[in-house]
C-alpha cells in the first residue's frame, strides 16, 4: 500500500489550514492511501489524531511513502523534510510578506523569512506543488517549482456553519433591538489583514450613515503590538462599545456572529485564499472587499470588489449602499450562494484526489 503523510509546523483545529489537513487526511484515506498527520505541536486536536513529527521514521515495510507538507510559515521540520530521501510534496497557503510584519513584531521575521527561503529549497525536490489559489500559485512557479496544480482549500461549510452559540446570538440580538446595522470582519489580528482600515471606514460610515452601527472583529491576534495599537486607535477615534474585538471564539461563536452580521467587510492588503469570505457568502452575509491578493479569485463577482487604494468614503458609501438597497443585497446574497457552490466540499475533494490519483499513477 502507498503512502502519503501530511506534515505541518502546528496543527490547530477549527483553524482553515487544520480543517484542510483534515479534510485532505479523508480524501487520501478515500483513495486507499495510508496517510498521518505528523506537526510539532498540536492544539484541541483529538486524541491519537497528530501524532509527534520526531515519530516519524521512514516508510514502514518498505512501502511506497510520499510526505506532503502543509507550508504556511517557517520551521525547522521543513528542512529536516527537505533532506530526508523520500519523494515530497507541498501544500502551500501562503506566507505573510516580512515587510508587512516586522514593524511590528520583530521577533516573527526569522520565522517569516526562514518560510520564504524554505518554499525555494523545497522546490528542486518536491515532485508537486498543490497551491489553494493562483495568487499563490504564481509565488511558487516564481521560486522554480516545476509542477503546480491549483486546488482551492477543502473546508465543509455546511458542518462549519450547522450549530450556532444560542448566549452569543441572544447578545447580539439585543444589541441589534437597539437599532444600527453590524459590520463583521473574521480574521486574526495582523497588520496585513488591516482591521485598522475597516475601522477608519467604520468610523466614517458611522457619521455620515448611521451613528448607531456596530463593528465586530473576530479573531485572535497574531501580533500583540498591532492589537494593542489597535485598541487605542478605536478608544482615539471615540468609539467606544461601538467596536468590538472578540478575540477568539469557539465554532460556535463564530456562526452566531455570522448570523448577526449585516454585512462582511475585508480591506486586507495581503491573502491567499481567505475562507472567511467562503463563510460570509454561505451565511448569506453581503461582502465588500478591496480587490487584494487573493481576495479577487476568492469572492469572484459574488461581492463589491472595490479597487486597491480606495479611501474610506468609498468603502464607507459602498456598504452603505449595499445595505440601503435591498434589491442590491439581494442580487449580492444569491451571487454569493452560487459562488460558494464552486467551492463545495465535494468538488474540492474531487480535485484534489484527482491531482493525487494522476501524481501517483505517474510516479508509477
Amino acid at each position: 500500500m502507498t503512502a502519503v503523510h501530511q506534515f505541518l509546523p502546528v496543527y490547530a483545529a477549527r483553524s482553515a489550514i487544520g480543517n484542510h489537513t483534515d479534510q485532505v487526511a479523508r480524501t487520501l484515506r478515500s483513495l486507499g492511501l495510508t496517510s498521518e498527520i505528523y506537526a510539532t505541536s498540536a492544539w484541541r486536536a483529538r486524541r491519537g489524531h497528530v501524532k509527534d513529527w520526531h515519530e516519524y521514521t521512514g516508510p514502514l515495510r518498505g512501502e511506497p511513502t510520499w510526505l506532503l507538507y502543509q507550508l504556511s510559515t517557517g520551521s525547522s521540520m521543513a528542512d529536516a523534510l527537505a533532506a530526508r530521501p523520500e519523494p515530497k510534496l507541498v501544500n502551500y497557503h501562503n506566507i505573510t510578506p516580512v515587510p508587512m510584519m516586522a514593524p511590528w513584531e520583530p521577533s516573527l521575521v526569522s520565522e517569516l523569512a526562514d518560510g520564504r527561503r524554505q518554499m525555494g529549497d523545497l522546490s528542486s525536490s518536491a515532485a508537486l506543488a498543490v497551491a489553494d489559489s493562483s495568487f499563490n500559485g504564481a509565488e511558487l512557479t516564481a521560486v522554480g517549482y516545476r509542477r503546480v496544480v491549483v486546488v482551492p482549500v477543502l473546508v465543509d461549510l455546511d458542518a462549519l456553519g450547522s450549530a450556532a452559540d444560542a448566549g452569543v446570538g441572544r447578545r447580539l440580538a439585543q444589541a441589534k433591538s437597539a437599532g444600527g446595522a453590524d459590520w463583521l470582519f473574521v480574521g486574526r489580528l495582523a497588520p496585513n489583514k488591516c482591521q485598522h482600515e475597516v475601522v477608519k471606514a467604520f468610523a466614517l460610515y458611522r457619521r455620515c450613515f448611521d451613528p448607531r452601527a456596530r463593528l465586530w472583529l473576530v479573531g485572535g491576534s497574531s501580533s500583540p503590538r498591532y492589537s494593542a495599537a489597535l485598541e487605542r486607535f478605536v478608544a482615539a477615534l471615540g468609539l467606544g462599545s461601538s467596536v468590538t474585538m472578540t478575540g477568539s471564539v469557539s465554532q460556535a461563536a463564530l456562526v452566531s456572529y455570522y448570523r448577526g452580521a449585516d454585512v462582511f467587510v475585508c480591506l486586507s492588503r495581503h491573502e491567499g485564499f481567505c475562507v472567511p469570505l467562503l463563510e460570509a457568502m454561505w451565511h448569506r452575509v453581503p461582502v465588500v472587499a478591496l480587490a487584494s491578493s487573493a481576495v479577487p479569485e476568492t469572492l469572484g463577482s459574488a461581492g463589491v470588489l472595490l479597487p486597491e487604494g480606495s479611501d474610506n468614503s468609498l468603502v464607507a458609501a459602498s456598504v452603505h449602499r449595499v445595505l440601503d438597497d435591498a434589491s442590491l443585497r439581494d442580487v449580492l446574497v444569491a451571487a454569493g450562494l452560487a459562488r460558494v457552490e464552486e467551492f463545495s466540499l465535494a468538488r474540492t475533494r474531487t480535485r484534489f484526489a484527482d491531482t493525487m490519483a494522476d501524481l501517483l499513477a505517474g510516479s508509477g
